[in-house]
């Protein structure tokens, strides 16, 4: 017998892995780039002396493009090969980063977060769709990839606040954004030195009416929400975003169900389980925003931590993230698939979040805010990766990468959907709560907003559960034993 076909199995199996670690990275600097920055801003404001008016456009301009273009970037991925599409992202996010640490004004700063929002569009669908496509074709091992994949989507945005809180206070915010460059070299010699592309691309034209008119429509839909909440929801141009937003969305529907070659052929988002998954993504994406975001306000404002002792205290959310994610991916998604584990997860998160209302301006961070941060890490851990895996499931290989824009796209617009109105209800219980108590402190009312924010999270988080439990089908992911990867290294 041969010795030869067990020896180059066992060198594929070996690549795979690899290549889950080149994908890894770049998808884990995407994913900083949503925190990290927000920390060093105050100190950028101050260096570079633009208006408090301008800073919350440092991290709009980002969203912005980041969110608007998913879409596009990965049927580009499908259409002209997702290697040339990956590799092009992280070139140009590490160029992006650099002119930003180096910006000496608050145009140069805000013109390389658009440029990175932009390449970031395309290095984050090609890099799932790649994740897709090479493991295709054995079950246990790509839960146990997606569980890795999704334990640093779901981790990245913690482990942001923590990088911004050390640069910022150790060297310099500047090098908030040359992280990136560090980050995108190692991602890129992996890739150019070992990912090797068996796309075959298709040969089809663009759909240029559905490329613009989805990219104006998400535009509008993230604009508005980033408006709302600086402005409120009753400000001209937030009306105006959102709905000329979701109008567009609909006459982008209309396009893609006449198109000969559809930028998001709806098949792909009305399958059952593909569908549900997005939902859940954008669900959770809606609660870990309101973690990060206003439990970071907690720990500065009241418990008066430094910016690297806030990203410390996030850090057992993460190792429980982490852990939850591997095994769930590994051990239970091959044999259940994702219907028992998402909702189970979303309650979790639930209870996490329910946990996380008993804080007080006495309370400290073990007896306060360390319970709720453990069960919410078990709890997105049995999200983040079935999620993922499932929402690219069962799709052909020449629409891997639109299918992966798609979890990008919904965890972008729950993110956008969860701060803008968790940042206009907390307002709105400390005005209630100051005009209902005369003798109260602010202090006291913002507690009081951070509870109404996390007991609306905690009631979208079981509404997520309801939903996962009635539309997700019974049993295991469909994975075809006869797909080749077409990724090795």
């Amino acid at each position: 017998m041969s010795l030869e076909a067990p020896t180059v199995r066992g060198r594929d199996a070996t690549n795979k892995w690899v290549a889950l670690g080149v994908l890894s990275v770049a998808q884990l600097m995407v994913i900083l780039d949503s925190t990290i920055v927000n920390i060093a801003l105050p100190t950028a404001q101050h260096d570079l002396g633009f208006s408090t008016d301008n800073r919350q456009w440092v991290v709009t301009g980002y969203a912005l493009a980041f969110g608007s273009l998913l879409l596009l970037g990965g049927r580009l991925s499908d259409l002209f090969g997702r290697k040339r599409l990956f590799l092009i992202g992280v070139v140009g996010f590490a160029l992006a980063s650099a002119l930003g640490g180096a910006a000496g004004t608050f145009a140069v700063l805000l013109v390389s977060r658009v440029a990175q929002g932009s390449f970031g569009a395309l290095l984050a669908p090609a890099a799932l769709s790649l994740l897709s496509v090479t493991f295709a074709d054995n079950a246990h091992e790509r839960g146990r990839a997606f569980g890795i994949f999704g334990a640093v989507s779901g981790a990245g945005g913690a482990m942001g606040l923590l990088l911004g809180g050390v640069l910022t206070q150790n060297v310099s915010w500047r090098w908030c954004l040359y992280v990136n460059v560090i980050i995108a070299a190692v991602a890129l010699a992996g890739a150019v030195l070992g990912l090797r592309s068996g796309d075959r691309p298709e040969r089809v034209r663009l759909d240029v009416a559905g490329a613009v008119t989805v990219v104006l429509g998400l535009v509008g839909i993230v604009f508005g929400l980033g408006n709302a909440e600086s402005q409120g929801w009753t400000d001209t141009w937030t009306v105006g975003a959102i709905v000329g937003g979701a109008l567009l969305m609909i006459v982008f529907v209309v396009i893609e169900t006449r198109a000969e070659h559809p930028l998001l052929p709806l098949g792909v988002v009305l399958d059952r389980t593909r569908g549900t998954a997005y939902l859940a993504v954008g669900i959770s994406g809606i609660g870990s925003f309101a973690i990060f975001l206003f439990l970071t306000f907690y720990l500065q404002d009241t418990l008066e931590f430094t910016p690297v002792e806030s990203g410390l205290a996030f850090l057992p959310m993460v190792g429980m993230l982490v852990v939850r994610a591997v095994v769930s991916g590994a051990a239970l998604l091959p044999r259940t698939g994702p219907r028992p584990l998402v909702p189970i997860g979303c309650l979790l998160g639930a209870v996490g979040m329910g946990l996380l209302t008993g804080i007080s301006t006495t309370s400290g961070y073990v007896g306060g805010v360390l319970p709720g941060l453990l069960v919410l890490g078990f709890g997105f851990g049995l999200i983040f990766g079935p999620a993922q895996n499932a929402a690219t499931s069962g799709v052909s290989a020449d629409e891997t990468g639109v299918a992966s824009a798609m979890v990008n796209t919904a965890q972008q617009i729950g993110g956008s959907i969860g701060t803008a109105v968790f940042s206009s209800l907390a307002a709105s219980t400390i005005t209630n709560y100051l005009a209902e108590h005369p003798g109260s402190t602010p202090q006291l009312a913002t507690i009081a907003g951070y509870h109404t924010v996390f007991w609306i999270a905690a009631a979208v988080l079981v509404a997520g559960a309801i939903l996962a439990a009635a539309l997700f089908r019974s049993g295991p992911l469909p994975i075809d034993p006869d797909a080749e990867p077409v990724v090795a290294i």
